[in-house]
């Protein structure tokens, strides 16, 4: 019976709204965009972020990212024609974190030097990495073509190379890829593999480059210096430093954070001036992740802002509904309605509103987040709670917007009601 009761109420509601089409059509409308719009500013925020959540735990969330710091000219070095400066991490640091901290399991060591790379007459500059096979472990990449860098070409010395995406595109061009033979300063490489990489972008220091080249750290070590000299304004400034970066992984996350601590306090003690950056992915990740809620509440009450102008419309239409359907309201009180069965009459009313907008809302909702990213180009995705969300909001503002009218309308003098014309 109840829900005979129910579907019936419901159909009233309907035919009642039906009656003024027009009205009842741009009532919901101010429902339809607050709800889309929810939607869109959501998928928007969550778009924007997903790419750098992304990045940065293509990071590993169980690695420590550390990195050479160039210190600044202290006044004492200023205006010295010839000055070598000493800086950066050290191979003895990476043995002493991979050998004397517990909850280390591997380490990638890495030397970066910037040389033209020649095959035939065709050149490119490179950023060679000198580094081990942990690298692509630590740092994965898809591979495209051939193999990674292996432990026994850190064994043999070999004179081999693995080349990104792009610089193998730029440097062996219509060449056969794999095996081609290339030329870095005086030494000849084979190209044994090509790897997909990712560029560094903004805060998340990925440690990769649209044209790096990889070789086995000791090969670098033997080929490349570690000095690199420097001509400016008439002085020469000689750098030494032996290692750029060294990524370090560690066994769990619940000891990430504590081994970074560690590593910072046992570089400390070797480098004073500071000559170093330690980077927690694991911390970028949460942080951005805490950004991103906030962010996330900030455009949804902007946008909520949409809803609550709808909320408003809903009430003016029902308080003239309520105004229009007095005498109604009287005859059904005089033959024995009760306050009740009259709030829920005009409640069903106001949910039909509300509900139907938010469902038609939700079909635009994403539509215009599409368009969005294709005028813009900023990507969007739309989260299923932003959806759930906007149902929520929309059928809260029915019901907190269409108490009063329904509450009026139950609490009207019977008799009044009956003289009203």
């Amino acid at each position: 019976m109840a829900l005979i009761k129910i579907i019936r109420d419901v159909r009233l509601g309907a035919k009642t709204l039906l009656l003024h089409k027009l009205r009842s059509l741009l009532t919901m409308l101010g429902v339809v965009f607050g709800v889309a719009s929810v939607i869109a500013m959501l998928a928007v925020g969550e778009g924007a972020s997903r790419e750098a959540l992304d990045r940065i735990r293509m990071l590993g969330s169980t690695n420590i990212m550390l990195e050479s710091v160039k210190p600044t000219d202290t006044p004492d070095d200023r205006g010295q024609r010839t000055r070598v400066l000493d800086y950066g991490l050290r191979y003895e640091d990476e043995r002493r974190i991979r050998e004397h901290l517990d909850h280390v399991q591997r380490t990638a060591p890495v030397k970066e030097v910037r040389r033209s790379a020649w095959l035939g007459e065709r050149n490119k500059e490179l950023r060679v990495v000198g580094t081990t096979w942990a690298w692509f472990e630590l740092v994965p990449r898809p591979i495209i073509a051939g193999r990674i860098l292996g432990e026994r070409d850190m064994d043999r010395t070999s004179n081999v190379v693995v080349l990104t995406e792009h610089g193998a595109r730029r440097l062996l061009a219509t060449e056969q890829s794999i095996g081609s033979r290339i030329r870095i300063v005086d030494g000849y490489y084979e190209v044994i593999g090509i790897v997909q990489n990712e560029e560094a972008s903004g805060e998340t220091q990925i440690p990769d480059s649209r044209v790096d080249a990889y070789i086995p750290l000791p090969v670098a070590r033997e080929r490349f210096t570690d000095f690199d000299v420097r001509i400016t304004a008439g002085s020469i400034e000689r750098e030494r430093g032996e290692l750029h970066r060294i990524i370090v992984q560690v066994d769990d996350e619940d000891n990430v954070e504590t081994t970074a601590a560690a590593i910072q306090r046992m570089l400390e003690l070797n480098h004073p001036n500071g000559d170093f950056t330690v980077q927690v992915p694991l911390q970028l990740l949460r942080q951005r992740e805490e950004q991103q809620r906030i962010w996330n509440w900030t455009l949804a009450s902007v946008a909520g802002i949409s809803l609550l102008v709808g909320g408003i419309g809903i009430m003016n239409i029902m308080l003239a509904s309520v105004t229009e359907r007095t005498r109604e309201i009287g005859v059904r009180r005089a033959i024995g309605a009760k306050k009740r069965q009259i709030v829920s009459q005009f409640l069903i009313e106001t949910l039909l509103l509300a509900g139907i907008g938010g469902l038609v809302g939700i079909a635009v909702g994403p539509l215009l987040a599409d368009r969005i990213e294709s005028l813009s180009g900023i990507p969007t995705i739309v989260p299923t709670w932003a959806i759930a969300l906007s149902v929520g909001i929309s059928m809260t503002v029915g019901v907190v917007f269409g108490l009063y009218p329904a509450a009026r309308a139950a609490n009207l003098d019977p008799i009044v009601a009956l003289r009203h014309e």
